[in-house]
């Protein structure tokens, strides 16, 4: 079994919101800027997050995101399946034709319990049992994001002043004076 980018970057990301959830709604900006996910990876983990009722979304001045249920109530798996990640180490995906006509590999029975084990292990972990090991590990959580807010993702560009006519009339009349 692999587990890839996206269940790990959504487990990272509500370890975060799990964090810092107390100070209000926790913008996504900030969640990439600490944890180093691109923005738009997060946008859509968090949209799939939020249609499986894990998180709840504010708009606005203020909003973010915030969990849909205690931290204690979320385990692992939550979050894993809800980004659809499959957590199957068996090579048929479950569907027991591993040899392709429908017979059953002689391994799928060590991977189907493999299987089985991973579910009850990360069922067994809570978003909140990870919250409380991080701070454990002396964490320090700040009181307010980092993430400046703009209108514009553009950097303001100040215009170059230019000392030139500005049409073609006065063009001419810059050089034949009379």
């Amino acid at each position: 079994m692999r587990l890839t980018t996206k269940g790990r970057f959504a487990v990272t990301a509500m370890i975060d919101l799990g964090l810092r959830q107390s100070g209000g709604p926790v913008t996504l900006a900030a969640i990439s800027q600490r944890q180093q996910i691109s923005l738009s990876y997060l946008e859509q983990l968090f949209g799939k997050l939020r249609r499986n009722e894990l998180v709840e979304s504010t708009r606005g001045p203020g909003g973010g995101y915030t969990l849909a249920r205690k931290a204690s109530d979320i385990t692992i798996t939550d979050i894993i399946v809800s980004v659809d990640e499959p957590i199957d180490a068996t090579q048929c995906g479950g569907k027991e034709n591993c040899l392709g006509d429908g017979a059953r590999c002689m391994t799928h029975d060590l991977w189907a319990s493999l299987n089985e084990r991973m579910v009850e292990f990360l069922d067994s972990v809570t978003l909140q049992k990870l919250v409380d090991d991080q701070l454990a590990k002396g964490l320090q959580v700040e009181d307010k994001p980092n993430v400046k807010r703009a209108i514009s993702a553009m950097p303001v560009v100040k215009p170059i002043r230019v000392n030139a006519p500005n049409s073609v009339f006065a063009l001419g009349n810059a050089f034949f004076k009379p």
